[in-house]
């Protein structure tokens, strides 16, 4: 699907975007477009790929329109990866993220819609599900504009499909809580638990590429991907990491603003609207329920049950499955 296609990723220096486009070269694309704000990380970005003929790198904010009209043209894809994410700081600043978050969003799909680009995939979270904080509101702000963005086009004279993938922290991602652990043990500090009945799903960066990869090139419009996941809890994390670097220090601190003790990735009322595949989720709009929903999704059924789909219930990672998983970050913390 990728093979000879012109791609542009928004955020495209960030952890995402980066291990996107390494990704994305192994499918031999045309081009691939970086499309930032940060160029700091664009001159490193460029640096770390050796100046590769298939990348073009072009500074800009989501937040203008006209840019990102100029960025996509004759583009083929288009992942969206940019967002304020910072829980806290998106909390103590909301104006600046509804711009980005949400604006700079429906700035996105009115750009594709302008370039007739043929996919759209807008990259969401866990914290959009019946959200607590700002950044989960304003991340269930894009995945509305995403799955509606169809009821706005002509499709013959702007044929984007836009479809939303939705999944929890990556391991070892910036500002994960692995690699954060891993640094206090090395740095012989106590690692700092907010709260022992904490749960998360657990994703490492490459099946999150596979993930959002696998979803894209499935021809679909107007829905949310949503991957199956094994869950950890927070004190099985840190018992695993104590057997790894030899440490027994921890503890307790405070709960940050927005944030959740267990991560949900569909909630109990989405569930009416959710098909169930062998290996993910599509969450519908609500309001295409009364068609056969079945038939329009071939190898997806009407999922089970009306219960959330929470890291609480979710199947649990074993300590050895842990430190099979968390090998690599302790070992080279740089590369992740």
């Amino acid at each position: 699907m990728f093979e000879n296609k012109k791609i542009l990723i928004t955020g495209g220096t960030g952890s995402l975007g980066t291990a996107l486009v390494r990704r994305l070269l192994q499918h031999d694309p045309k081009i691939i477009r970086i499309y930032s704000r940060n160029e700091y990380n664009q001159i490193h970005m460029r640096r770390e790929f050796q100046d590769s003929s298939k990348l073009r790198f072009f500074l800009g904010d989501i937040r203008d329109y006209f840019r990102l009209v100029r960025a996509m043209e004759d583009t083929d894809i288009v992942f969206h990866t940019a967002a304020l994410k910072d829980v806290v700081e998106v909390e103590y600043n909301p104006f600046e993220s509804i711009k980005t978050n949400v604006v700079g969003s429906q700035n996105v799909i009115d750009a594709c819609r302008e370039a007739k680009v043929g996919l759209a995939v807008g990259v969401s979270t866990d914290k959009a599900v019946a959200p607590l904080s700002v950044y989960g509101s304003t991340k269930l702000l894009m995945e509305k504009l995403f799955t509606s963005a169809a009821n706005y086009v002509d499709v013959k004279k702007h044929p984007t499909k836009f479809i939303g993938v939705r999944y929890g922290n990556v391991l070892g991602s910036h500002g994960s809580v692995a690699p954060k652990f891993i640094a206090q043990i090395k740095a012989r500090q106590p690692i700092t638990i907010t709260d022992p009945g904490m749960t998360r799903f657990n994703l490492t960066m490459d099946e999150a590429l596979d993930f959002i990869l696998g979803s894209a090139s499935k021809d679909k419009s107007s829905v949310v991907f949503v991957p199956k996941l094994k869950a950890y809890n927070i004190m099985d994390l840190r018992d695993a990491l104590f057997e790894m670097l030899g440490s027994t220090e921890c503890r307790m601190g405070k709960i940050r603003p927005g944030e959740k003790l267990s991560e949900v990735l569909i909630s109990s009322d989405e569930m009416r609207n959710t098909l169930e595949g062998d290996r993910d989720y599509i969450i519908t709009r609500g309001y295409d329920q009364g068609g056969d929903l079945e038939a329009e999704h071939p190898g997806y059924r009407r999922a089970r049950g009306d219960s959330a789909y929470s890291s609480s219930a979710a199947e649990k990672l074993s300590k050895a499955d842990m430190i099979k998983m968390l090998k690599p970050l302790v070992e080279n913390p740089a590369e992740h």
